[in-house]
């Protein structure tokens, strides 16, 4: 018998914080298509992060725990993942243990019940220490990333020992390869593949590439072809571009090379159509397969952050500055080491490389983010920093300030926000602007807005209705695929 794939759905979280800046569903969205998408035999749904929880709040005045909750309820038997970069929760100032626990017992209360763990610098003992936090805490499958770039130091001999550094972590129930810029080639993978098998022994590995440069679909059947036993795929509109492969093309693909899967492809196909329906509703963009770009191997940003690079440059009328930017990218990545480009550090990048270009001067102004970046906050960098940049740094006023870092901590939280608050509410409040708290509580109550569009009526509701409108038909039975479906009408 054929080998059968696994498949992590990755429309809600990864495709629209891809395509749609993560901004373009609202909790009625995914919950009117959750029940046709918990039929479809995803192995798991990659549904929220920090960042998308921060979202509902800021931007939708939505409770991210009640979206959690509603929606896992909808879809009990399909798992929804939460990605984590780490020790930090929504804010990037890092979080003490407790913070920590807190946020994974708070997830796995409200319906999350695998979490992705991904560290900006694949270190090894960090990864270990937030997978034994979130077991502890009652989160069902742990999923470790070592996520994926090209440098000087990111070689294919440093992701076999970063993997097998990985291989005793008793808390992993799965490892997967990550790569967010879409960089993966099909020679890479396969080269890569025979140290994360072994890494995972019998627990199965999996693969999460973006189709940024086109060459994501193609990766994935080299991929499972070299043992990877699941692939993370997008839906409809929210696939391609700089999102996942579509997943009707690549379990099509498998089949052709030989693979099998467990998906419901009509299921899937009313998911796809719903998508398509609220990106035509909003005037969303729709992901669509790009040409092969060799200059992403030169800025290497996550598909999300080319996306809102563009955005945030059309909003400050400077969109001619977008060749120039990923430009500046290259040469401040250098200059800080090269790190991954990859939440939160690819954001530091971004950002400075964009102060670079519209400042005229380099280095003129510095987050406080990118202060704490040189002075160690976030892990050693993988190479040497340029020392006079560095040193530029480090000598700003704010740096003396920023030395030591004050991480987020639940001592005096109590004290600092009331005690007749749930935790969900501490938690938020501990980590987010006080004002977008307070807008999501005077929110509560309110009927929510519709979904942008419903969903298709299911085939055998739409048969139903149709046997209830005529009444000389008294009984209807149905067979398909050994399933009898019976239908009486009542009397009396």
């Amino acid at each position: 018998m054929s080998r059968a794939i696994d498949v992590v759905d990755t429309t809600p979280r990864d495709g629209n914080q891809s395509l749609w800046s993560a901004t373009g569903l609202r909790t009625e969205d995914v919950l009117a298509i959750a029940p046709t998408l918990d039929r479809v035999g995803y192995h798991a749904v990659d549904f929220t992060s920090g960042t998308h929880m921060a979202v509902s709040v800021r931007f939708h005045q939505e409770d991210p725990w009640e979206r959690l909750r509603r929606v896992s309820a909808a879809m009990p038997n399909t798992p929804l993942s939460m990605i984590t970069t780490g020790m930090r929760f929504i804010t990037w100032v890092p979080a003490e243990e407790d913070v920590m626990a807190l946020s994974f017992r708070l997830v796995a209360r409200n319906g999350i019940r695998r979490v992705q763990i991904a560290d900006p610098s694949n270190d090894p003992v960090r990864l270990k220490r937030v997978a034994r936090l979130a077991r502890r805490e009652g989160i069902e499958e742990i999923v470790i990333g070592l996520t994926y770039s090209i440098s000087e130091v990111h070689t294919h001999a440093y992701y076999a020992e970063r993997a097998a550094a990985m291989a005793d972590c008793e808390e992993m129930d799965r490892l997967y390869l990550k790569d967010p810029g879409g960089l993966l080639t099909p020679d890479a993978v396969r080269e890569l593949a025979p140290h994360f098998i072994a890494a995972a022994g019998d627990r199965p590995a999996e693969l999460h590439s973006h189709c940024t440069i086109g060459l994501a679909p193609l990766v994935y059947v080299e991929g499972v072809k070299a043992g990877f036993a699941a692939v993370h795929t997008a839906s409809g509109p929210l696939s391609r571009g700089t999102s996942q492969p579509e997943v009707g093309n690549t379990v099509a693909n498998l089949e052709a090379a030989g693979f099998s899967h467990r998906l419901d492809l009509e299921a899937q196909a009313a998911v796809a159509e719903h998508f398509e329906a609220i990106r035509r509703a909003k005037g969303l963009p729709a992901g669509a397969p790009g040409e092969f770009d060799l200059n992403y191997y030169r800025h290497q940003l996550p598909g999300g952050m080319v996306t809102t690079t563009k955005r945030m440059l059309a909003e400050i009328r400077r969109p001619e500055l977008f060749d120039a930017v990923l430009e500046e990218v290259v040469r401040v990545r250098h200059e800080m080491g090269s790190p991954i480009l990859v939440t939160p550090v690819s954001q530091f990048v971004l950002s400075q490389a964009t102060r670079n270009i519209i400042d005229g001067e380099r280095w003129a102004n510095v987050s406080d983010e990118t202060v704490r970046y040189f002075l160690g906050h976030y892990g050693d960098p993988p190479a040497p920093v340029d020392p006079e940049i560095a040193e530029r740094v480090l000598a700003r006023p704010q740096a003396k300030r920023l030395k030591d870092p004050t991480p987020v901590t639940l001592e005096g939280a109590r004290e600092r926000f009331g005690r007749r608050i749930s935790e969900e509410e501490l938690l938020l409040r501990l980590t987010m602007p006080a004002e977008q708290v307070d807008a999501m509580v005077a929110n509560r109550g309110r009927p929510a807005p519709p979904p942008a569009a419903r969903p298709g009526r299911s085939p055998l509701v739409t048969l139903l209705r149709e046997l209830e409108a005529r009444p000389s038909i008294g009984h209807f039975s149905m067979v398909k695929d050994g399933e009898t479906v019976v239908w009486r009408r009542a009397t009396g």
